[in-house]
């Protein structure tokens, strides 16, 4: 993608204007060379996936214009709607000109397997598919709670190659990075990974009742399946940073051809 002029990022995420992941991300375009321009929710947004829902007083959805310390000049808004309704709202009419590339995290938590359909930070780059825009998730495998000094560097030394990868996709693409909390020194190589068949938290969900009524209960924990060899989550607990390209939603032509025509007439 050449242009004579420097390109535009949509900085974003789901963890909000707040996060410190979203300002060291922004910083990172910045020193690759690409005019910057954040917005994010207002609040966490986490595993909002790909909704579109917004607070909105008629047509309208409270945009709150703000300076980010540490990233002087640098238009900032905080956005009162979900990741993918900021994309979409970008590419009907709101940001002019439109960005060039969305460009969504540092997320605090990997996004891995296929559970990334939960993801408000992936879908913000499947949204930007849906313009024809290039488009990058990152990721940075946090515990929870996070610990005090996350390994920002390593996402932002990673950040370069990652992009020149990005750049020289098909237009559109999406990617998906995760990188692992560890100090440059420490991080394998990246490497190229498929999807886990889900990710490497496990929800029980349990409908209880009690004093405050009828419930479901949610509790987390860590998969007790083993990991599955060469996808991410895998090269992901071994120290390597990942990327993978996903594609959003498409169509499989044939669905009637796999009905005898005999059933098909009834």
């Amino acid at each position: 993608m050449a242009h004579s002029r420097r390109l535009r990022a949509l900085i974003t995420n789901d963890d909000g204007i707040d996060s410190p992941g979203l300002h060291a991300l922004a910083d990172g375009a910045r020193a690759a060379g690409f005019e910057v321009v954040i917005a994010a929710p207002h609040v966490d947004a986490s595993g909002v996936g790909g909704s579109v829902l917004s607070i909105r007083d008629g047509n309208r959805t409270r945009v709150h214009s703000r300076e980010l310390a540490g990233l002087p000049g640098v238009p900032a808004y905080a956005v009162e709607g979900h990741p993918a309704f900021i994309v979409h709202s970008a590419g009907r009419g709101w940001l002019d000109p439109e960005p060039d590339v969305v460009l969504s995290g540092i997320n605090l938590g990997a996004n891995l397997g296929h559970a990334v359909l939960h993801s408000g930070t992936v879908n913000a780059v499947l949204a930007g598919l849906m313009h024809g825009w290039r488009g990058l998730a990152v990721s940075l495998d946090l515990t929870d709670p996070a610990p005090e000094n996350p390994h920002w560097d390593t996402v932002l030394h990673l950040l370069p190659e990652v992009l020149d990868v990005l750049l020289a996709a098909p237009d559109p693409a999406a990617l998906s990075l995760n990188v692992p909390n560890l100090p440059i020194a420490e991080v394998g190589e990246l490497r190229e990974a498929g999807l886990s068949t889900f990710g490497t938290v496990q929800v029980r969900v349990d409908h209880r009742s009690g004093e405050h009524g009828e419930v479901l209960h949610s509790e987390s924990a860590k998969m007790s399946t083993p990991l599955e060899p060469g996808r991410d989550a895998a090269l992901l607990a071994a120290g390597h940073p990942t990327l993978t390209e996903l594609v959003g939603v498409t169509d499989r032509p044939g669905v009637l051809d796999r009905v005898a025509p005999s059933r098909r007439a009834g």
